[in-house]
């Protein structure tokens, strides 16, 4: 899959009643400009009012995720979401005369081919992610129900559900890749056990429930006061149990379908964290409301991650440069050359590597019993590194010299001490001009932001 962002490429238009509402609605989903993510609109509502697709506004999970910002509502936008993601979209506007997406067959399956009817279309920006680099769960513990998520290199899914009942018992639904997700997962209808049902009802939810879009398991005796509200319900005139234990006018599409909703519903809440994610989540008797929780805290660390800009790339990868590409680049030799690879480099950014190594000369005077790395070489590594930038761009590197103009906002915030390894990441603040370089720098040990500072520096043609 691309990484760069996509949007659907023209309008689609679908209509339905919504689940719990009962409401008829017209939905409509257009195309977005980059970094919109999927962004709700209320049309029947005064000032057509957006809601955002993130988990910071779900209000309930009660058979369905709510979202609600400054008191406008979107019920049970799971199906929805969970399509958008599944067709690999970023960016979608999501126009709605009423709170609640039409339900359709209770799946994804219908938006998913609405999606592929209209196409997808790759955008100028690239995608953004959560790299999972250690292990997350969340655990609810009146329920049981756990949520993990560990490193791999794509969106892996797995779910695992016991209902505890002879009808339902463990079911389980993998899903390795995001491509799989049209053909193996979008089909997969909602379910509800008899039990759950009779009480929706009595409470008034599922207004819009029918046979053809809700599986229902029946998980206790039909007794003829039931069987009265399920025809009254469904506007049928019988109702009867299939031998598989579910209610009739329905077949099942997976033997698994029940666990491959759930894995459908756990892509439509994770959408709620607002980026796509780099990592296999295993959803152990997963539900909306755990579901949600999860996203809260995936939310959070994707947030402290982009904060601290940490860098993502393969340490063990083919360097851009290596030792000797450096010093055929800057005039730096050991003791005084302090970086030892340039893992990046474009026309704006470059991100260097420095081993700090006991046996730097600077630690023999420099604190030798509790060696760390002076303030000042820090600075210089990631000016050398920031050199780099430049000089890879001029044709005769070996001419010319950078020289420090300035530094602002030096933070020194960790010691750097010995066994490190420092991250430089530099990016242009401003184009070069006149040989002046206006840069912004990072350096990072792990996930831990050690030094930053704003350069400036002049490129100079060196005296011979």
């Amino acid at each position: 899959m691309s990484d760069k962002q996509k949007t659907i490429k023209e309008e689609i238009q679908l209509s339905g009643i919504g689940l719990h509402t009962g409401k008829e609605v017209n939905l409509t989903i257009k195309p977005a400009k980059e970094n919109t993510g999927f962004v709700f609109v209320r049309t029947d509502l005064e000032g057509h009012p957006q809601v955002e697709a993130d988990v910071n506004y779900v209000t309930t999970t009660e058979r369905g995720t709510t979202l609600e910002k400054l008191g406008v509502k979107i019920h049970t936008c799971e199906h929805l979401l969970a399509a958008l993601v599944g067709m690999d979209v970023d960016n979608a506007i999501l126009e709605m005369n009423s709170a609640e997406p039409p339900i359709l067959d209770g799946s994804s399956k219908f938006f998913v081919e609405a999606i592929e009817k209209v196409g997808v279309q790759e955008q100028e920006l690239p995608r953004e992610y959560l790299v999972i680099k250690e292990v997350m769960n969340y655990i609810d513990p009146s329920t049981g129900s756990e949520l993990t998520v560990i490193p791999a290199d794509d969106y892996e899914i797995t779910t695992m559900v016991d209902f505890g009942t002879k009808v339902l018992g463990t079911q389980n639904a993998s899903m390795k890749n995001l491509s799989e997700f049209k053909d193996e997962i979008a089909s997969a209808r909602t379910f509800s056990f008899l039990h759950e049902l009779e009480q929706l009802l009595d409470a008034n939810l599922i207004k819009g429930g029918d046979i053809s879009n809700a599986i229902v398991y029946v998980d206790k005796e039909l007794t003829p006061e039931t069987l009265e509200k399920l025809k009254v319900a469904f506007g049928k005139d019988e109702v009867s149990i299939r031998p598989n234990g579910i209610l009739d006018n329905l077949t099942l599409n997976y033997t698994n379908e029940a666990a491959r909703h759930k894995l459908l519903d756990v892509i439509g809440d994770l959408a709620l964290v607002g980026v796509r994610i780099k990592g296999r989540v295993i959803a152990n008797k997963p539900g909306h409301f755990v579901n949600t929780q999860f996203a809260k805290k995936l939310n959070r660390q994707y947030k402290l991650q982009k904060r601290k800009n940490v860098p993502d790339f393969d340490l063990k990868a083919e360097p851009v440069f290596d030792i000797n590409g450096i010093m055929r680049l800057l005039p730096h030799r050991p003791p005084f050359l302090l970086v030892d690879k340039i893992l990046e480099l474009s026309d704006t950014h470059v991100v260097g590597l420095k081993n700090v190594s006991m046996n730097e000369p600077f630690f023999v005077g420099h604190f030798p019993k509790e060696p760390v790395m002076p303030g000042v070489l820090q600075i210089e590594a990631m000016a050398q590194v920031g050199g780099i930038l430049v000089l890879a761009n001029v044709p005769d590197p070996e001419n010319y010299s950078t020289y420090f103009v300035k530094m602002d906002n030096v933070k020194f915030k960790k010691k750097v001490v010995p066994g490190d390894q420092v991250i430089f990441k530099i990016e242009l603040i401003e184009p070069i001009r006149r040989g002046i370089v206006h840069m912004q720098g990072y350096g990072y040990v792990g996930d831990s932001v050690v030094v930053e500072a704003e350069l400036m520096a002049q490129v100079a043609k060196t005296k011979i």
